[in-house]
C-alpha cells in the first residue's frame, strides 16, 4: 500500500473526527469537573482506554500516512475551533466549559452538589487546608470553578 491510498476519501475523515470529537466532548462534559491534577490512576487508564476505543471510529480500515495526517489536523483544528469559540462567546463557553457551582455557604457544604461534580469529601477537605482554614464552619462560600479547581472564600472577606 502507497503511503497516500486512503481506504476512503478524504471527507470522512473529517466528518469520522468532528463526530468523535463531540461524542467526547459531550461526555466527559456531562462526567463532572476534575482537574488533570485531580487525575487518579484509574482517570488516567480510563484516558489511555478511550483513545483505544475511539481509534477505529476515527480511522476505519485506513492506514495510510495521508489519512492520519488529516485526522490530526482535525482534531488540531477543532480544538482551536472550540477553544477561539468559548474565548469569544459566552454561550459556547458555558456550553462546552460549564459554569461554577457553588458548593458551600456559610459554613454549610452541599456534599450532593460535590458528589454531583466527582469531587470527593477528602478532595474538598484538602482545598479548606489550602486555603488555610481550620473548618468549613470558616467558610463564606466556596465555589467549584469550569476548570474543577475549588475556590474558597473566607469568612469575614468579601
Amino acid at each position: 500500500m502507497n503511503l497516500s491510498d486512503m481506504a476512503m476519501p478524504w471527507w470522512e475523515f473529517v466528518l469520522r473526527a468532528i463526530a468523535v470529537y463531540v461524542a467526547l466532548l459531550v461526555m466527559v462534559r456531562l462526567a463532572g469537573k476534575r482537574t488533570v491534577g485531580q487525575f487518579t490512576t484509574f482517570d488516567m487508564i480510563l484516558l489511555i482506554l478511550l483513545g483505544n476505543a475511539v481509534q477505529n471510529s476515527l480511522i476505519g480500515e485506513d492506514v495510510s500516512l495521508l489519512g492520519g495526517l488529516i485526522l490530526a489536523a482535525t482534531l488540531i483544528g477543532l480544538n482551536y475551533g472550540v477553544g477561539w469559540l468559548t474565548a469569544n462567546n459566552r454561550w459556547a463557553q458555558s456550553l462546552v466549559e460549564g459554569t461554577a457551582v457553588k458548593v458551600a455557604e456559610n459554613g454549610r457544604v452541599d456534599y450532593r452538589r460535590l458528589r454531583k461534580e466527582s469531587v470527593s469529601p477528602a478532595d474538598f477537605e484538602e482545598a479548606i487546608r489550602r486555603a488555610g482554614l481550620d473548618s468549613q464552619a470558616d467558610i463564606a462560600s466556596a465555589w467549584i470553578e469550569t476548570n474543577g479547581s475549588i475556590t474558597i472564600i473566607k469568612a469575614g472577606h468579601s
